[in-house]
């Protein structure tokens, strides 16, 4: 090979890699493209079958990790907390591939004894957070209050501050602590504008059991659908009430997601996305 070709070869690889670095460095790592899965809660009534059907389907998707909204267990009662975690745990065994992070619901804490077992068994503290490539995700204890703790609001803060490089933000708590400020798209809550400065796109809630969607100042704030625990109110499909997960597909930047009901005989299949909802059900016929 003559000089003059090794030459642009060697400059081409050095050009390559110049462009690689600074792709990472400004934001858009190089395996920048993964799923995951939101699940919503377990208990609260848990219902026959429903919450291993909807792991067994949601494997089959192969997602990078599993994101939990809370009320893992039961639970309100010290004397078998122990012994329902130990349950919980030989249920997901077969899935232990798939990494799952877990938030504190009402019925997982309840006092100093059950936030002990949580420790334990979710291997992590009721509050953290954890980066997955180019996203962040900030996880919140509401389990024994209705509203966001000074404490919480505290450790928000602090997170995002400490983060605010990433590119893609989730906030995660088990109550949908925002839901009234949201509902009549109220922006002066110290939350929503913390969640604001920082460049959140997502605040992620479940406890209700229903599929609802708001949006305040270009944040999408969403209430779950169960993953198990019983259905309220009307229990129509159309209203939000329904069994399921929630795949998201990130891609750089850029990521979507499809709510998928559970298959029969839990559901139909139904697949959309959560613009397909609203404040009050389902805005548009789904797929």
């Amino acid at each position: 090979m003559s000089s003059s070709k090794c030459a642009r070869k060697f400059i081409r690889a050095i050009l390559i890699s110049i462009a690689a670095l600074l792709l990472y460095a400004f934001g858009a790592p190089l395996s920048s493209s993964f799923d995951f899965v939101i699940l919503g809660d377990r208990t609260g009534e848990a219902q026959d079958h429903v919450y291993e059907r909807v792991w067994a389907e949601l494997a089959t998707e192969k997602p990078a990790f599993v994101l939990s909204v809370g009320d893992t267990i039961q639970g309100m009662d010290d004397a078998t907390a122990q012994q329902e975690w130990r349950s919980v745990s030989q249920t997901l065994a077969r899935y232990r591939a798939i990494p799952l992070f877990l938030t504190p619901g009402n019925h997982d804490i309840w006092s100093t004894s059950s936030e002990a077992l949580f420790r334990k068994y979710a291997k992590h503290p009721p509050h953290y957070s954890f980066d997955y490539r180019q996203m962040h995700v900030t996880v919140l204890d509401n389990s024994r209050s209705e509203t966001f703790s000074a404490e919480e609001i505290g450790f928000l803060e602090n997170d995002l501050k400490a983060h605010a490089a990433q590119p893609l933000k989730f906030v995660v708590s088990h109550r949908p602590s925002w839901l009234m400020q949201a509902l009549f798209s109220n922006p002066n809550s110290r939350f929503h504008q913390i969640v604001k400065r920082y460049g959140v796109q997502y605040v992620i809630a479940g406890h209700i059991h229903q599929m609802l969607h708001f949006e305040l100042d270009g944040i999408t704030y969403l209430s779950m659908p169960s993953a198990g625990g019983h259905l309220r109110a009307s229990k129509r499909y159309e209203d939000g009430w329904f069994f399921g997960h929630t795949k998201v597909e990130v891609r750089g930047t850029k990521l979507q997601m499809k709510i998928e009901e559970c298959r029969p005989p839990q559901g139909k299949g139904r697949v959309t996305t959560p613009d397909d909802w609203g404040t009050a059900g389902l805005r548009r016929k789904a797929a």
